[in-house]
């Protein structure tokens, strides 16, 4: 495990599934998320226990998924990074072709109070380290909305840079998710 301060960064267990959906829609709730996540609380709130258990199970698994969490040391979860395998061939989660074997960083969530705290930073590490030893990965990506300049900030300063891909927003066409990579191991 990374240690960051007073935390510990692991995946997740398919047992932990009520602790998922808590961070899930504390993020959701965030002043940013609108900018942040595809998906409203709402929509997230009005999921059943079963959609959560579903959701810990395969992010347990570790195969197609992997959720990483940073731990503080009583057990509070304060951030967290999901890592999604995806095949050439296939479709993206904007429904656009997949050129090669890729991991996809997404619902990336550091609660405010741990924020600049280093969490970021030892959760990316962990998230990038496992995508990179699953077989035949190309590279590592990630959206970001082009309205939030702190994450690409720190998307930046890890090593990612814009690709030129971009998907229009579907609630708002003028507005895009950039695509960012990281190529190198």
């Amino acid at each position: 495990m990374n240690q960051v301060s007073r935390h510990a960064v692991r995946p997740i267990r398919a047992d932990e599934w009520p602790k998922v959906k808590e961070l899930r829609l504390s993020s959701l709730q965030d002043p940013v998320a609108p900018i942040a996540f595809l998906e409203t609380y709402e929509k997230a709130a009005a999921e059943p226990d079963s959609f959560w258990q579903e959701r810990a199970k395969k992010a347990a698994d570790g195969t197609r998924v992997r959720q990483f969490v940073a731990e503080g040391t009583d057990g509070t979860w304060n951030g967290s990074v999901t890592v999604l395998i995806e095949d050439a061939d296939s479709d993206d989660v904007f429904g656009g072709p997949i050129q090669k074997r890729q991991a996809h960083l997404a619902g990336v969530y550091v609660r405010p109070d741990h924020r600049g705290s280093g969490v970021i930073d030892a959760l990316f590490g962990a998230a990038v380290e496992w995508a990179w030893s699953v077989p035949d990965v190309a590279r590592v990506r990630l959206y970001v909305h082009e309205d939030n300049a702190r994450a690409e900030s720190f998307y930046r300063r890890y090593g990612f840079v814009r690709s030129g891909e971009t998907v229009p927003m579907k609630d708002d066409p003028s507005k895009v998710e950039r695509e960012m990579v990281l190529e190198e191991r």
